[in-house]
């Protein structure tokens, strides 16, 4: 079985994270099936696979690593660097993968390959060559192009909305940890977690070394797409993948007037205008509203939870919350 080990100060540290790199992972594997997908990301993935067969068609180290998750059962460890925080961006995980070494990319997608349908359940030890387009010197930094376009184009759009789902996710699960303690929380993670005496967690059944800890760090994360995996950097840290609950509600586009209908125009568009941070003096001017109607409407916003305001200098700037940011991104 494959196993990762921790000590009680390893578990003392252990904390949730966010990251968007795991989300466009997920999504790769889930297209990369080419199967039909279950009913809760059928409707996604019937919007977003024109975008991703379209990069795919034009950028071969895409098309190559669709190839090699197709039917696998272990991630490519250098796509998915464990994340920092809860506040994990995009661009910074796509720097971090843009400066993994090009031998270490050759080892993941052989691991990768090995691990295939045709060897479920063990490692292989045979070697296998990477795909020829991970040859070039340049295959990464054009797998990181790919990458972005894909993020920015399929998933980019929906994150905040994704975001607020998998952060109440985070919170679920956070309050079962600390009820009822790591054996139970494990094991209501994803099938095959499990909580072993003896210092050590169960990930899968396959026949593979152990992780050890030891004091590097180890981060749960959630992914909407159904998926559970280890990623593994002995340097920065270990994260446990698992399948998030409830996140399918992204998948069904809102109406266009939907928010305007909840909370009002007039507040509506108060959200709209603070995909920036901004003073009331600058919401008056780009929304052609009175300072009385402005400062109105975004306290009830603030009593909402939906903004929030800090000071810079002289200015009193507004910015949205995460569950603003959501309800603000729409159709």
């Amino acid at each position: 079985m494959t196993v990762v080990k921790v000590d009680p100060t390893d578990l003392a540290n252990t904390r949730f994270a966010l990251s968007p790199m795991v989300e466009l992972v997920g999504a790769l594997m889930v297209l990369a099936t080419r199967g039909a997908p279950n009913a809760a990301q059928a409707p996604w993935v019937a919007r977003h696979r024109p975008v991703f067969d379209a990069v795919a068609a034009t950028e071969p180290t895409l098309a190559a690593l669709l190839a090699v998750l197709r039917g696998a059962r272990w991630t490519p460890d250098f796509l998915v660097p464990p994340p920092s925080g809860m506040d994990t961006t995009f661009a910074a995980e796509l720097a971090r993968v843009r400066a993994t070494p090009l031998d270490r990319v050759h080892r993941d997608l052989e691991l990768t390959a090995l691990a295939g349908p045709h060897n479920a359940g063990r490692l292989g030890d045979a070697r296998r060559p990477p795909p020829t387009a991970f040859a070039a010197a340049d295959a990464l930094d054009r797998l990181a192009g790919a990458l972005d376009a894909l993020w920015t184009r399929a998933l980019a759009p929906d994150w905040p909305v994704r975001r607020a789902l998998l952060e109440r996710d985070v919170v679920q699960r956070a309050g079962r940890l600390a009820t009822y303690g790591w054996a139970r929380a494990l094991a209501g993670l994803r099938p095959g977690f499990r909580w072993l005496d003896g210092g050590a967690i169960q990930v899968n059944d396959w026949d593979s070394p152990p992780y050890v800890v030891g004091g590097a760090g180890l981060v749960l994360v959630p992914c909407g797409f159904g998926r559970g995996w280890i990623s593994a950097d002995p340097d920065a840290g270990y994260a446990l993948v698992y399948p998030a609950r409830g996140i399918a509600a992204p998948t069904d586009r809102p109406a266009a007037d939907g928010l305007d209908r909840l909370v009002g125009a007039a507040r509506a568009r108060l959200l709209r205008a603070l995909d920036e941070p901004a003073s009331t003096t600058h919401l008056v001017g780009a929304l052609g509203m009175t300072l009385g109607a402005v400062g109105d409407h975004l306290a009830v916003l603030r009593d909402a939870g939906l903004v929030t305001r800090t000071r810079s200098g002289r200015s009193v700037l507004y910015r949205l919350t995460p569950l603003g940011a959501a309800l603000a991104a729409g159709p």
